[in-house]
């Protein structure tokens, strides 16, 4: 192992894979569980009539929590009414987090193209996150802290280092290798954030990268899961196994948490949709019993699209004139089924019982 001081840049941070046996019969145990995890969610929601229809709801939800990290806070009930509503938001975290699912959806979209991470996708993300032109980190002081603001981590500096590292980052993500797949993302994770390429949003840019890397190989088609979570309710532990990665060479322990976390979300996210398409079911006889002449299920879809809905998606949906989507809608909340809500001059329509299971 090199030698790491963490008051000064880590410039000699090792190129992937490191010289160490990453397939231990615990690291390979713990891959056929989360691979076993990961493939049931990834038939769940490829089996869905319509596998895109909760994605808005999950992808904001991993953008709320991957924030959150960053101690920036807002609601669900806050980013979800942002989404829907006209008016312009003006609540700097609300607005952060939203930049994050934009991000999230425009990697997603290049994958499409060009089925690579690479360091311009990186910073295109970074730039969409903090909806600015930040770029690669190119003057010296960058230095990580504790909560007592002692220097626990230096990152690599500067521009054309941290270009040459990223450069090698990018080949080993995209090159071939005979490592499992999760084993390699729990490696790429590592490695890019000791990178710390960006001056701010690298923990939000890793954790997006984490989604496009399951997409690009496969392993979850529809990436509907929550990652930051995990991480989240394991804060402390992800920092210190990152630290010792660095400071102890300690591969495996990293590994065997980064598997954990694939395993363990990837079972909630199976169990938070079974909830959703039960719900859905449940609430669809619910209207067409109650209220046969409004129901339809482009109407029921439309409602657990996202937990608020306008009449403007039902216009869009050709369910009916301003006049006729406004009665259904009116005949739902009057019935239990909704509840309203206004956002400056505009009303909103809560699914609230949807908005329950998505915040267990």
């Amino acid at each position: 192992m090199t030698n790491f001081n963490k008051k000064e840049p880590y410039n000699d941070l090792p190129a992937l894979p490191p010289a160490v046996n990453l397939e231990t019969k615990k690291t390979l145990n713990k891959v056929i569980s989360s691979s076993r995890a990961l493939a049931q969610l990834d038939g769940a929601i490829s089996n869905l009539p319509n596998p895109s229809l909760f994605l808005d709801s999950i992808h904001l939800l991993e953008a709320r929590a991957s924030s959150e990290i960053e101690n920036i806070i807002t609601t669900n009930d806050e980013l979800y009414k942002s989404i829907v509503a006209d008016k312009i938001n003006e609540d700097p975290a609300t607005k952060e987090v939203i930049s994050y699912k934009k991000a999230l959806w425009s990697g997603l979209e290049n994958l499409k193209n060009k089925p690579f991470i690479t360091t311009n996708q990186c910073i295109e993300i970074v730039q969409c996150i903090k909806q600015n032109t930040s770029g690669i980190r190119k003057t010296p002081g960058t230095k990580l802290t504790n909560h007592r603001q002692e220097v626990i981590y230096t990152p690599p500096c500067c521009e054309d280092i941290i270009r040459k590292k990223l450069k090698d980052l990018e080949n080993f993500i995209n090159g071939e290798s005979k490592l499992d797949p999760l084993i390699k993302m729990a490696l790429m994770h590592y490695q890019f954030e000791a990178i710390h390429p960006f001056y701010d949003g690298n923990g939000r840019t890793g954790r997006i990268l984490l989604l496009l890397y399951l997409k690009k190989e496969k392993l979850l088609n529809t990436p509907a899961i929550f990652l930051s979570e995990y991480i989240i309710n394991n804060r402390t532990e992800y920092y210190r196994k990152l630290r010792n990665v660095t400071e102890k060479n300690s591969w495996e322990d990293w590994v065997l948490f980064m598997l954990d976390m694939i395993e363990v979300t990837a079972t909630k996210g199976l169990e938070k949709l079974d909830k959703i398409i039960k719900l859905m079911n449940s609430f669809a006889e619910e209207v067409k019993s109650t209220l046969p002449k409004v129901y339809s299920k482009e109407l029921i879809e439309i409602l657990f699209r996202l937990p608020y809905t306008k009449r403007k998606y039902l216009i869009d949906a050709k369910l009916g004139t301003l006049k006729t989507v406004g009665n259904y809608l009116i005949e739902l909340e009057l019935s239990g089924f909704l509840k309203s809500t206004k956002v400056g001059k505009e009303k909103l329509y809560l699914n609230y019982r949807l908005m329950e299971v998505l915040e267990q």
